[in-house]
């Protein structure tokens, strides 16, 4: 584990916050060098001990492997019309390695005025896509009531990418919804508490249901 010396966990949010919202004023590379030092110690420090502090309990929860990842700070403006160097975001997560077709991950989010936790996989794999659907159009029911689960404690689910069910399932299939996923992403923001490195495991352990679930179809591929 990482050692950690800076400042307290409680204070991550806030800090973050602030630092964010002074580069969203100047986004360049000359503002964030020159407050790099702060960025070091006062987000990227905590933040890789948080890592360090959530995946005890991931590995728990689900009996798996968990890597960590902070992500870096700058964005890929290759392609991008929007040319500003660096993200007015904190971004980190927990990879579950399941040593199936496709890993499922935990994640925590700052951004400038809020803080997101969540889970599941951000765009299927092209077989686990297929399985996906299967399970959707053989037992749907299952699919939706591990949601219905998650999202009854106040986590949303984010919208399906397609809008229209695909053509072979038919535009009247009783789990569309499910159908029109090519990912599943479960989120929620609550307002940060004083300890919230035990709120955050705390909605982990709510999301689990999905992670779980998601687990299962990346497992086995059904016949």
């Amino acid at each position: 584990m990482r050692a950690y010396t800076g400042p307290m966990f409680n204070t991550l949010i806030p800090d973050a916050q602030t630092f964010l919202r002074n580069l969203s004023h100047t986004n360049t590379r000359e503002w964030f060098h020159a407050h790099k030092d702060t960025y070091d110690d006062r987000l990227k420090t905590p933040a890789l001990a948080l890592l360090d502090t959530i995946s005890p309990h991931l590995a728990s929860l689900s009996d798996l492997p968990v890597t960590g990842k902070l992500f870096r700070p700058q964005r890929d403006i290759r392609f991008s019309k929007d040319k500003t160097p660096y993200k007015t975001h904190l971004h980190m997560l927990w990879r579950l390695d399941t040593g199936t077709r496709q890993d499922v991950v935990f994640f925590f989010g700052i951004d400038l005025d809020t803080i997101t936790v969540g889970t599941g996989i951000m765009e299927f794999s092209k077989d686990v896509l297929t399985d996906w659907r299967k399970m959707a159009d053989m037992d749907g029911a299952y699919l939706t009531a591990k949601i219905e689960t998650v999202e009854a404690k106040g986590y949303t689910r984010r919208p399906p990418k397609l809008k229209r069910v695909p053509a072979e399932f038919g535009k009247d299939h009783p789990h569309g919804p499910l159908l029109r996923h090519k990912g599943l992403i479960v989120t929620g923001h609550p307002e940060p508490s004083g300890d919230f490195p035990t709120q955050i495991t705390s909605a982990f352990t709510d999301l689990w249901p999905i992670s779980d679930m998601l687990i299962g179809v990346t497992e086995t591929p059904t016949i």
